[in-house]
C-alpha cells in the first residue's frame, strides 16, 4: 500500500492512497493539472484512478474534482449531504452525476481490493467526513477539518501503519494575526480546525507501535509555519504521558506546494 500528500494546507488539499490494484484519493481541492503532475509522479494515469472520495464541500477539498470527473469519469463518493452541496456549485461545470456515490459515516464501502470507512468530523459543513482505508494487511486515514476531537474519533484512528492529521493554526499566530475576529473564533471553534497542540494531543491518543508514519497537514498560510507545526507536535508528544517519543516514528509536514515522499508500506 502507497500513501503520499500530492498537497496540503487551507489552499488546496488532494491525497492519494493505493495498493497495486485500487487507487483512491482523499479530496480534490487543487487544479486538476497539479492532481495530474503528481500522480504522474506517483507512476498513475489520472484514468487509472478507481474512486475519489471527497471529505467536504469546500472549495480547498473540491476545485479540480469537475475537470476530473468530465475527462476520467472516476467515481466520486461523499456523504448526502456534501454531494447536495456539491451539486450547487456552479464553478465545477458540468460532469456526468450518475458518477456522484453517496456513503454513511461508519458505514464501509469497499473500492477494489480497499475497505473505506467514512467517520464523522465537526466542521462547519454539510456533513463533513474523514477516511480510513483498508487492505487487507495495512490501514491509513486522512483526517483534517476537525473542530476538535473526542473519543469517537480517537476510536477510528486506532491500529493504523500511516496517517495525515490536522496541524492547522499556532494559537498564538492566530489570535495575533490579520483575520477579523470572528473568523479567529471560527477557526479556534468546535467546528473549525485543530491546532498544532490538539494536533499533538490526538497523536497522543493513537501512537502504537504499528504507527511508523505521521503527516501533519492542513496548515494554514497565515497562521502558521511547518518548523512551528513539527516542533509543537513533537514537543506535545515528548511531554505527554503516552508511552511513546517522537523519536519512535517517521513524522513529517505535508507541504501546500509539493508532495510528499511517498510512503510505502
Amino acid at each position: 500500500m502507497r500513501f503520499v500528500s500530492i498537497a496540503s494546507g487551507s489552499s488546496g488539499n488532494c491525497i492519494y492512497a493505493g495498493t497495486e490494484h485500487t487507487h483512491i484519493l482523499v479530496d480534490a481541492g487543487i487544479s486538476a493539472k497539479r492532481i495530474e503532475q503528481g500522480l504522474f509522479e506517483v507512476g498513475l494515469k489520472p484514468s487509472e484512478l478507481s474512486a475519489i472520495c471527497i471529505t467536504h464541500e469546500h472549495s480547498d477539498h473540491v476545485k479540480g474534482l469537475g475537470v476530473l470527473a468530465r475527462k476520467y469519469e472516476i467515481p466520486i463518493y461523499a456523504t448526502e449531504g456534501t454531494l447536495r452541496e456539491i451539486r450547487k456549485i456552479k464553478s465545477l461545470g458540468e460532469y456526468p452525476e450518475e458518477l456522484l456515490t453517496p456513503v454513511r459515516p461508519d458505514v464501509d464501502f469497499f473500492v477494489g481490493d480497499l475497505t473505506v470507512k467514512p467517520f464523522h468530523i465537526d466542521h462547519d459543513a454539510a456533513d463533513p467526513v474523514a477516511y480510513r482505508i483498508q487492505s487487507e494487511t495495512k490501514a491509513v486515514a486522512v483526517a483534517t477539518d476537525l473542530g476538535h476531537f473526542n473519543q469517537y474519533t480517537i476510536d477510528h484512528l486506532l491500529e493504523l501503519d500511516a496517517v495525515l492529521i490536522e496541524s492547522n493554526h499556532d494559537l498564538r499566530m492566530l489570535e495575533t494575526g490579520p483575520y477579523p475576529y470572528y473568523l479567529k473564533r471560527r477557526i479556534m471553534g468546535d467546528f473549525g480546525h485543530l491546532s498544532n497542540e490538539n494536533a499533538g494531543r490526538l497523536l497522543n491518543c493513537i501512537l502504537s507501535d504499528r504507527l511508523q508514519h505521521i503527516l501533519l497537514g492542513h496548515l494554514s498560510k497565515e497562521n502558521n509555519l511547518p518548523e512551528l507545526a513539527y516542533e509543537t507536535v513533537k514537543l506535545e508528544v515528548d511531554e505527554g504521558d503516552c508511552p511513546y517519543c517522537s523519536s519512535d516514528f517517521h513524522m513529517a509536514i505535508a507541504s501546500r506546494e509539493r508532495m510528499s515522499e511517498i510512503i510505502t508500506l
